[in-house]
């Protein structure tokens, strides 16, 4: 199956840099709603079987256009909403006392996943319900299947689960809005990148450190 993990477009809360993950959640921006009106033709080339999206309100507007595009139903799945930041709600993502949320996030692909963050969920339960949605649309037999979501969540799922990508480097490479990593493979057989974003990722078992760029210039 190919996967395209795309982070939901901007909110007020990524401008004022808050970390905001509990539901509903904030819509759009405007910049954020043109973001999404974009995904149709940024996404053009690729020949989308099935659409999901996380219930939080920015992800659902997220998907809408590319749902309207391409007469899909969304899929709503509460397996694929951001990791939730338990008692730093609403902190900025620079201050010092939201340190251990994305620290104890990618402390999960390391093995580390009975840490929990303060308030908030532990990877076992982060990942299980992340890949519940994943296997849930690979049985579906869809070809490519295009999921909206969030940017900690796309970032630690894959770091754990795609072969060729490293934690540092998934820790160094916050997502744009309505940024993608595109992934092939399956549950059984296991996932490996082949973009994040603008840069094209090693194969498997292809020389040089997991998760280096094909071109050293991207």
């Amino acid at each position: 199956m190919r996967l395209l993990l795309i982070r939901h477009g901007q909110t007020l809360s990524n401008v004022r840099h808050l970390l905001d993950t509990a539901a509903p959640g904030p819509g759009l921006t405007p910049l954020g709603t043109a973001q999404a009106a974009a995904l149709p033709r940024v996404l053009a080339a690729e020949d989308i079987d099935a659409l999901y999206a996380s219930p939080l309100v920015r992800a659902r507007l997220t998907a809408a256009p590319l749902a309207a595009a391409r007469d899909l139903p969304v899929t709503v799945r509460d397996g694929i909403r951001e990791l939730s930041v338990g008692d730093l709600e609403m902190l900025p993502g620079d201050a010092p006392e939201a340190a251990p949320y994305l620290r104890t996030a990618f402390a999960w692909p390391a093995g580390h996943t009975a840490l929990r963050v303060p308030g908030g969920e532990s990877g076992v339960e982060a990942l299980a319900r992340f890949d519940a949605v994943i296997e849930e649309a690979y049985r579906s037999g869809a070809g490519t299947v295009a999921m909206i979501s969030h940017g900690a969540a796309i970032r630690v799922w894959t770091a754990a689960r795609a072969v060729n990508v490293d934690i540092a480097f998934a820790a160094a490479r916050p997502l744009a809005n309505t940024g993608m990593i595109t992934l092939a493979g399956g549950p059984a057989t296991g996932w490996h990148a082949l973009a994040w974003e603008a840069t094209t990722l090693r194969p498997p078992g292809a020389p040089g450190p997991a998760g280096e760029p094909l071109d050293p210039t991207g």
